[in-house]
């Protein structure tokens, strides 16, 4: 599951509250870095695979749970969650999970066995969600007149968070080994909960709902809108996809016959910027001919790109990185661009 896909959905629930004066530049900075560095906290593990792999003594597919377990825990941190933001301060939201996030990525880091690994996996997954507080709390804070330019300007920050962090953390992992990536991962995280305390202001909550009647909530959404279920189901389908993509690709490039290290397998994550590039787009063609158009379009090229690393086998080592390349590039840019029309659907609905 993409980190864009509530964001959306929530900082346009919180649009009716707006200050009058417009939003210090260093507080859009500080939000802007917040998501970012949140949802980046996804991503650190998935080039790495390889190389903490046999540092753990882990197998191949208890290494991939990794990666796994963490969207898991993200999937989970947006139903149980991110409601918690319309019934408390969002400020103490963002702080508490800072906290945890911090001390996960930290423990991560020391893990000595899989075991441990698994369980700081769910837990970072769980604490990224504070990346769905931030935005909320920019749409609002920001005053009517520049809300679009101050979430717009938060929503570069989180997608930046998603088309680097296989970039630097594989990079890192090679050079400097994986555990310092946590360590990094751990600090910054830390360093925004120490400046949003000191700049970030309080939030009054939206409703005075029982946790359990807001999660029911979501039940009702559900049991009214079939476009809302299906978009939900099909997307969640494709991120499984997207999952098990990431979390095998570092792990096949180093082994045989490629031997290439995580920095090579974070570079795959330049990739996710065909996505990024495609996603007004995608928008753009939804308006005109349709999102359920643009849904297919986008779902038969995931496919197509699956199918044709089926032929991999048959090509030489260097030929078969430029499929996986190319693969690479057509799987992210199917997945974004349905995750737009699926956005497109859901708020057409709600």
């Amino acid at each position: 599951m993409s980190p864009t896909q509530v964001t959306h959905a929530t900082a346009a629930t919180h649009a009716a509250h707006s200050p009058a004066a417009e939003l210090p530049a260093r507080l859009v900075l500080l939000l802007a870095a917040g998501a970012g560095l949140a949802v980046a906290s996804l991503y650190y593990s998935q080039p790495m695979l390889g190389v903490l792999g046999p540092d753990i003594g882990a197998s191949d597919g208890a290494v991939g749970l990794v990666p796994t377990l963490t969207q898991l825990g993200y999937a989970l941190g947006i139903l149980l969650l991110a409601p918690l933001g319309d019934r408390y301060d969002r400020r103490r939201i963002i702080l508490a999970k800072a906290a945890v996030l911090s001390v996960a990525l930290l423990a991560s880091g020391a893990a000595s066995g899989i075991g441990l690994l698994l369980a700081t996996s769910l837990a970072i997954g769980l604490a990224a969600t504070m990346a769905q507080d931030i935005v909320p709390a920019a749409a609002t804070l920001a005053p009517e007149s520049h809300r679009g330019k101050v979430v717009g300007t938060v929503m570069t920050g989180l997608l930046l968070g998603i088309l680097l962090s296989r970039v630097i953390s594989g990079f890192v992992a090679e050079h400097f080994g994986w555990r310092i990536m946590f360590v990094i991962a751990a600090a910054s995280i830390a360093l925004i909960g120490l400046v949003a305390a000191r700049g970030l202001p309080r939030f009054k909550p939206t409703t005075h709902l029982a946790y359990s009647a807001l999660l029911g909530s979501l039940g009702s959404l559900w049991r009214k809108h079939g476009a809302l279920r299906r978009a939900t189901l099909s997307q969640g389908l494709l991120s499984i996809g997207f999952s098990a993509f990431w979390s095998t690709l570092a792990v096949m490039l180093h082994g045989a016959p490629f031997h290439l290290g995580s920095a090579a397998a974070g570079a795959f994550g330049l990739a996710g910027a065909a996505g990024a590039l495609a996603a007004p787009l995608a928008g753009r063609l939804a308006d005109r001919k349709g999102p359920e158009l643009v849904t297919r379009l986008g779902a038969a090229l995931t496919a197509l790109s699956f199918a044709a690393m089926l032929f991999s086998p048959l090509l030489a080592p260097h030929a078969r990185l430029w499929l996986i390349g190319a693969s690479a590039l057509g799987f992210d840019l199917g997945v974004q661009i349905t995750l737009v029309a699926h956005q497109t659907i859901v708020y057409g609905w709600l």
